[in-house]
């Protein structure tokens, strides 16, 4: 097995990736615009084309679409073939830090490129890890709609037989002002991972999520966490959307039942956080609104 010394070399070894970029184009489509809609519980028939859509809803567009025998044991595009070949198997959404300028419009094309900030290799509490950072521009008709960076964190596989190790449980807030509670079912997660194209393994796959990462049940996705909370938090908003920051702190799990909590506003900044069936904080949340 490599040093950790030789880990964190492979790593720095693909610094010029740094800097490099990529364009997905997206039609914003009506059909897609309107599964996202039902998805979440709302009217699909409100949307039509031209219709502005949610701040927060630019994420659920430009799709990655590559070959299937590009697809890797995963369920993740192969290293290399979108981003860039870290040398660690796991792979997790874990922050977002949004500015937004503007909206989407259903049906009105639109651009999102995307530009490698960092790549980061550290020795964690959990083991070797590797953090991705990426800045997302999204343009439509000319004009900058948002930027969105994000990090994803690479890990290591658990032994044979062994968990995956997680963040200790932290207790979520007790005075929470409002409060959704939402069951994550299959049939959620499923059209979630459907509209926005990701085949990751862990959020389906009860048996591989298990048997080769080690969790005790497939894995809620990250982005449906950050979805769901922003439209928990938009139902209270003071204003219009104009910048959120988030961090999954633990993992939460297909089938159980979370909720979705925050405080009331202070100058225009509201704070929330996703409570899972232990009582634990798992994401937190900090949107800013004029």
């Amino acid at each position: 097995m490599p040093s950790d010394q030789d880990f964190i070399k492979s790593v720095e070894a693909l610094a010029p990736y740094v800097g490099t970029e990529r364009v997905v184009e997206d039609e914003i489509g009506l059909s897609v615009t309107r599964r996202i809609a039902a998805m979440l519980d709302e009217d699909p028939d409100a949307y039509v084309v031209g219709t502005p859509l949610p701040p927060h809803w630019f994420g659920m567009f430009f799709p990655n679409i590559t070959r299937q025998s590009d697809i890797g044991p995963d369920g993740h595009p192969n290293p290399g073939v979108v981003l860039p070949p870290i040398p660690l198997p796991r792979r997790m959404g874990a922050g977002r830090r949004v500015e937004i300028m503007g909206r989407l419009n259903a049906g009105v094309p639109a651009t999102r490129t995307t530009e490698v900030v960092a790549i980061t290799p550290k020795i964690a509490r959990t083991g070797r890890i590797a953090i991705l950072t990426l800045r997302d521009v999204i343009e439509s008709q000319g004009q900058v709609i948002a930027t969105d960076e994000l990090d994803a964190v690479y890990r290591e596989m658990p032994p044979p037989g062994q968990k995956s190790k997680v963040t200790s449980l932290t207790p979520a807030p007790d005075n929470a002002a409002w409060s959704d509670e939402i069951k994550l079912t299959e049939a959620l997660v499923f059209r979630y991972s459907a509209v926005t194209w990701n085949a990751h393994r862990i959020h389906y796959d009860a048996d591989y999520s298990r048997d080769q990462e080690g969790y005790p049940a497939t894995v809620q996705n990250g982005g449906l966490t950050m979805t769901l909370l922003s439209s928990a938090a938009l139902k209270r908003a003071p204003g219009e959307l104009k910048r959120f920051n988030v961090r999954l702190t633990r993992p939460v799990h297909v089938g159980d039942t979370v909720s979705f909590q925050g405080a009331e506003p202070v100058d225009g900044v509201v704070k929330c956080w996703l409570k899972d069936k232990d009582g634990g904080q798992c994401a937190v949340m900090e949107l800013g609104f004029t």
